[in-house]
C-alpha cells in the first residue's frame, strides 16, 4: 500500500503503529536524470522529458503531468532527489521526478486501440484455446487449491510484458510472505536478470484494515497506468478480486447502505466494470506514436467454487476471457487446472489475423479441429462409463486416445519444469502438427487392417508424451523428423 515496510520497521520495530506515515519513495535518495528535451521545446501532458535508470532492466521515462503544457524554460541534467525541480516551464510550472495522482481517477490517454495483438503467456491452453488480447481482461475463478496463485505467478514470470504489477489483495499473510521471499530470487527467462527488476508488488494481507484492502486494487491499476503512459506493456495480476469485493461489502455495511445480492453493495457490478475498463491498449498522450497496454488478469475466489455467486457473474459480464478452474482437475494433479468446457475467449476473431501472419496460416483451423476432437472424446467418455472401452469401434478408440494425448500431453504443463514451464507459439504449433499427423497415421493403418492395439504399441505414442520436454531450440527439426518417420511407417504398410 505504498508503505515501505523496512523504513517503518527502522522507525517503529516489528509492529506498525496506528497513524504511521512514511513516504513511499525515499526523499533522500538521488536518481540520475538524463533529459530528452531542451530549452525552448514545447511540451504537453504525457510528453517524455527525460529518463532515469530505475533498474538495469527498466528505463523510467519522466512524463509531463496530464493537463500541463508550455515551453521548457530550463531543464537540468544530473542526480536529483524526487522532490527537486528538474525542469521549469515558461508559465512558472516546476516539474519534478515525482508525480501524484488520485488512484480512483483513470489516467487520460489519446486514443483506445483495437485488441488485435495477443498477450502471449507461454501456457498452451491459454495461447491456443483461450487467448487474451494485449490490453484485454481475463478472469480466473476457482475454489481453494485449484492453482489461481500459481497461474498468476507463472504469468508474472513468463508472459510477454515489460512491467508486472502484482496485487495481493486480502490474501493470507504466509502466502504473501512467500511471494515477497520468492520473487526477488526468481530469474526473468527473457533477460536472465532478477524478476523483481520489472515487478511492482502491492501487498495487502487479510488482517489489514478493509479500507486499505479496498484501496489496494486502485493503487495497483494506477501504477499500471503510469507505466502504460511511458509506452510499456503492463500486466496487472489481481489476487484476488473476491477479497476486494468483500471489503466493499463490509464498508457498505458500516455506511448502512442498501445491500444487494448476498449482502454486496448494489453498485458492485459498476465498480468491477470501472476497474476492468481501466485496462486496454492505448495511444499515449504526447508526441510520437508511443503505445502502451494494461492486460488485467484477475483471480476470483468464489465460496465453494460456486460460479453463480455475484462477483464471478459480474466479472463474466465484462471480461473478455474466462479461464475457469476445476477442482476435479486439480485433485488429479492436472495443471493448469482449466476446464476447457466452461472457459471461453471473446478475442479469437480479432486475434486470428495475427496468428495467421506471425505463426501459421492454419493455426485457427488446427484450434477448431482440436476443440472438435476434445468434444468427441468427452461424448465417448460417457459411453465408456456405461459399457466399457471394449464396446467402442476402433476409430472411436483412436479418437479417445487422441483426446487423452491432447489433455495429458498438450494442455498439461509443469510449472516447475525448466523446459515445459513456458512454451512459445512456434513450438505449440508444431506440437499440434505432430499430434494430428499421428491421428492421420492411426486412421490410415486402421484402413489397412492393422489392429488398434498394435498401432498404439508403435513408438510414436511414447514419443508424443515426451515431446513437451524437448527444448525449444531444434524442436521444429525434431517434429519434422518424427512426422517423416510416421510417413515411412505408412509407406511400409502400403508395400
Amino acid at each position: 500500500m505504498q508503505r515501505p515496510l523496512e523504513a517503518i520497521r527502522r522507525e517503529q520495530g516489528d509492529f506498525i503503529g496506528r497513524g504511521v506515515v512514511v513516504p513511499a519513495l525515499s526523499r533522500t535518495k538521488r536518481w540520475p536524470f538524463v533529459p530528452s528535451v531542451k530549452s525552448g521545446d514545447r511540451v504537453s501532458g504525457g510528453e517524455v522529458i527525460g529518463v532515469v535508470a530505475e533498474t538495469p532492466r527498466i528505463e523510467h521515462r519522466v512524463l509531463v503531468p496530464p493537463g500541463v503544457s508550455g515551453k521548457v524554460a530550463e531543464i537540468r541534467e544530473g542526480s536529483f532527489q524526487v522532490t527537486e525541480t528538474i525542469a521549469a516551464l515558461d508559465n512558472g510550472t516546476a516539474l519534478t521526478l515525482i508525480q501524484k495522482w488520485p488512484v480512483r481517477t483513470p489516467r487520460p490517454f489519446r486514443e483506445r486501440l483495437s485488441p488485435t495483438l495477443p498477450f502471449i503467456t507461454g501456457q498452451r491452453i491459454f495461447d491456443l484455446l483461450f487467448p487474451v488480447a494485449a490490453g484485454g481482461t481475463a478472469i480466473v475463478p476457482g475454489g481453494f487449491g485449484t492453482g489461481k496463485t500459481v497461474i498468476e505467478q507463472t504469468l508474472a514470470k513468463y508472459a510477454q510484458a515489460d512491467i508486472i504489477v502484482y496485487v495481493g489483495c486480502g490474501e493470507r499473510g504466509n502466502e504473501m510472505t512467500e511471494v515477497l521471499a520468492d520473487f526477488p530470487g526468481l530469474v526473468d527467462p527473457s533477460s536472465g536478470r532478477p524478476l523483481m527488476e520489472r515487478t511492482v508488488l502491492v501487498i495487502n494481507t487479510s488482517n489489514m484494515p478493509v479500507a486499505a484492502r479496498e484501496a489496494s486494487i486502485y493503487t495497483g491499476i494506477t501504477i499500471a497506468e503510469y507505466y502504460r503512459d511511458m509506452g510499456y506493456r503492463v500486466a496487472l495480476m489481481a489476487d484476488s478480486t473476491s477479497r476486494w469485493a468483500e471489503a466493499l461489502r463490509e464498508i457498505s455495511s458500516r455506511l448502512e447502505e442498501m445491500p444487494g445480492e448476498e449482502g454486496y453493495p448494489t453498485y458492485l457490478a459498476t465498480r468491477l466494470a470501472n476497474f476492468y475498463e481501466r485496462g486496454g491498449r492505448v495511444a499515449c498522450l504526447g508526441s510520437g506514436d508511443r503505445q502502451g497496454s494494461i492486460t488485467v488478469v484477475s483471480a476470483i475466489s468464489p465460496p465453494g467454487g460456486d460460479f453463480s455467486e455475484p462477483v464471478t457473474q459480474c466479472s463474466m459480464r465484462v471480461a473478455g476471457t474466462l479461464w475457469a478452474l476445476d477442482s476435479d482437475l486439480a485433485h488429479r494433479r492436472h495443471f493448469p487446472a482449466i476446464n476447457w468446457k466452461r472457459s471461453y475467449s471473446l478475442y479469437m476473431a480479432s486475434l486470428e489475423d495475427y496468428y495467421r501472419r506471425m505463426v501459421a496460416p492454419d493455426w485457427a483451423d488446427l484450434r477448431k479441429e482440436m476443440m472438435a476432437l476434445l468434444q468427441q472424446e468427452e461424448d465417448l467418455q460417457e459411453i465408456v462409463q456405461l459399457v466399457g472401452v471394449d464396446a467402442l469401434q476402433d476409430p472411436q478408440r483412436v479418437t479417445l486416445e487422441l483426446g487423452r494425448i491432447f489433455r495429458d500431453d498438450f494442455l498439461r504443463q509443469h510449472a516447475f519444469s525448466e523446459v515445459d514451464a513456458a512454451c512459445p507459439l512456434d513450438k505449440q504449433y508444431w506440437m499440434l502438427k505432430v499430434i494430428f499427423a499421428y491421428q492421420s497415421l492411426c486412421r490410415d493403418l486402421l484402413k489397412k487392417g492393422r489392429a488398434v492395439e498394435e498401432i498404439f504399441s508403435l513408438p510414436f505414442r511414447e514419443e508424443l508424451g515426451r515431446m513437451k520436454e524437448i527444448p525449444v531450440l531444434g524442436f521444429t527439426d525434431r517434429a519434422k523428423e518424427l512426422m517423416a518417420r510416421m510417413d515411412k511407417e505408412r509407406e511400409r504398410e502400403v508395400e
